[in-house]
């Protein structure tokens, strides 16, 4: 009678989980410049691409991987891409299968506050009851498998606590200085990966004293991914940025994203939206996809290092980083 029990409960689980994956939206953040990254995608590809379009670890760009990565949680017709218009010669042939409706070409970088405004007014056009989820598209995972059940716990969760954004947090292995921080607060459930918190506040880029002391009270490394209700985000947005809401908003309605965008205020979603509300956020602790920020040339040799990888332009023994 409980094996019945159990798979009954297992089977209801699993039918809920169903439930959330069919509605979720996967919205690929590939808008980014790339700067600090200019001298070693040039060394690599010949000219100076954002890092996401660039073959730095393996046969394939950081996008492509992106992609391949979300296939197996996501249709093709619920990925949508933020691009910006600028950087087309680098990704043209990486689209060349996805629809129309899926691809968002930005006039300018505005930064991600901008582009997650844009993409959840499209998702939200589409699809009202639609759980959206945002990553970037210039990292890197050690094991794609522990990110995806990361991920469909991150979409669970979200169906659970429909009234909150879930960060993900992946395990801190030493005190970076290079990379933002969460710090987790009462515990409110456990997912199959691990716990989920409330979030008490957001270190960016500490100095290394924190940092240690950030390891050592259990801290996380903030990926940036963030999952949750569309109609979740754009209330949050509509609250904190409600000028870039409407205007991005009125743009789309009248086809003037072109005239608009120039003048827009660049917005950056974590610094901008998210560290002014923890009270309306989730961290889910993500303990093994093994998640590194390629945002340094130092950085991208380090997580090499790490993962005994050793593509061919890293062979070349002329090549000495630049450690910004």
């Amino acid at each position: 009678m409980q094996a019945l029990h159990d798979n009954c409960l297992d089977a209801n689980r699993a039918q809920e989980l169903h439930s959330s994956v069919s509605h979720l939206w996967a919205v690929l953040l590939a808008g980014g410049d790339g700067v600090r990254l200019r001298d070693l995608t040039r060394r690599i590809a010949g000219d100076a691409r954002p890092k996401q379009f660039c073959r730095i670890i393996g046969g394939e760009s950081l996008f492509r991987q992106t992609r391949a990565r979300l296939d197996p949680l996501c249709p093709s017709d619920r990925q949508v891409f933020l691009l910006s218009r600028t950087h087309e010669r680098y990704y043209a042939e990486d689209l060349t299968d996805a629809g129309d409706s899926c691809v968002i070409e930005q006039p300018l970088n505005r930064g991600t506050g901008v582009a997650i405004i844009l993409a959840v007014l499209r998702v939200l056009q589409r699809d009202p009851d639609a759980v959206v989820a945002f990553f970037p598209c210039d990292h890197f995972y050690a094991d794609d498998d522990s990110f995806r059940s990361t991920i469909r716990s991150a979409v669970e969760c979200a169906e659970q606590h429909p009234e909150s954004i879930i960060v993900v947090g992946a395990d801190a292995e030493y005190p970076e200085v290079d990379y933002g921080w969460i710090e987790p607060g009462v515990v409110v459930s456990e997912s199959r990966v691990g716990p989920v918190a409330h979030v008490n506040r957001f270190w960016e880029k500490p100095p290394l004293h924190q940092a240690h002391a950030l390891v050592r009270r259990g801290c996380l490394w903030n990926t940036f991914i963030t999952v949750g209700r569309a109609a979740t985000f754009f209330e949050m947005l509509c609250a904190h940025v409600p000028e870039a809401v409407l205007a991005i908003s009125r743009a789309v309605a009248e086809n003037t994203l072109d005239v608009a965008y120039p003048l827009l205020d660049t917005l950056d979603f974590s610094r901008d939206v998210l560290e002014n509300l923890p009270h309306k956020l989730l961290v889910l602790r993500d303990p093994a996809s093994g998640w590194a920020d390629l945002g340094s040339p130092a950085r991208v040799l380090d997580t090499l290092s790490r993962n005994g990888i050793q593509p061919e332009w890293a062979r070349e023994k002329d090549y000495v980083p630049d450690h910004q």
